[in-house]
């Protein structure tokens, strides 16, 4: 318990003069123009990616990079997932397989690695043309898929894996693809009590 007081001391955001120096660093990649656009001007928004580096033990570039906002919920590239498995130290031998036939609605591909611990070999779960397709993936506005689908099947072999086998390291944002998979379902519209009394009074009349 007193290890766990102790991290929370040392955290950047733990006293105003963390906070003000990391802030510092925010402000200054705000305004840099080598910076993603989305991040220029915004220097809080730089801090929170300057802060989740820091934690990650990775470069903020990498952080604003590969990090990108849908519906308001920030995600993980898959190309980042797959650096982040790489640099997760938990795996070796990290790669991808492709699967079926290419130009088919069988072409797939998953992420496998040998786990360092015990060196079992892992495989994460197979996309397919067939899955892009089934989950519209292919027809949404700006998709890649249909220009550069062997890449697309990789980066989203490798956000399948990330999400499995290192959650912690994805520090609780979401991956590719999981937040516009994600369709809430449309709330039943509440009957207008109002309306039904009128047309009772009607009828009464």
């Amino acid at each position: 318990m007193q290890e766990q007081k102790h991290e929370l001391s040392t955290g950047v955001f733990s006293t105003l003069e963390n906070f003000k120096e990391i802030y510092d660093i925010g402000k200054m990649f705000a305004t840099s123009s080598l910076v993603p656009q989305a991040y220029q001007g915004k220097p809080m928004d730089c801090t929170i990616a300057v802060d989740m580096a820091n934690r990650m033990g990775i470069s903020p570039m990498m952080v604003m990079q590969n990090l990108y906002v849908v519906r308001g919920k920030p995600s993980w590239s898959g190309q980042a997932c797959t650096a982040l498995v790489e640099g997760s130290g938990k795996f070796k031998n990290v790669h991808h397989v492709y699967t079926g036939e290419k130009g088919t609605d069988t072409w797939g591909c998953y992420l496998e690695a040998v786990r360092i611990e015990n060196n079992e070999v892992v495989r994460g779960a197979e996309v397919t043309m067939a899955m892009a397709k089934a989950e519209d993936w292919v027809n949404k506005a700006g998709s890649k898929w249909k220009t550069m689908p062997e890449l697309m099947l990789a980066y989203r072999a490798s956000a399948f894996f990330a999400r499995v086998h290192i959650p912690n390291a994805l520090m609780g944002v979401s991956v590719e693809g999981e937040v516009e998979d994600i369709q809430k379902a449309p709330l039943p519209q509440a009957p207008d009590v109002f309306a039904e009394s009128e047309v009772k009074n009607d009828i009464n009349e």
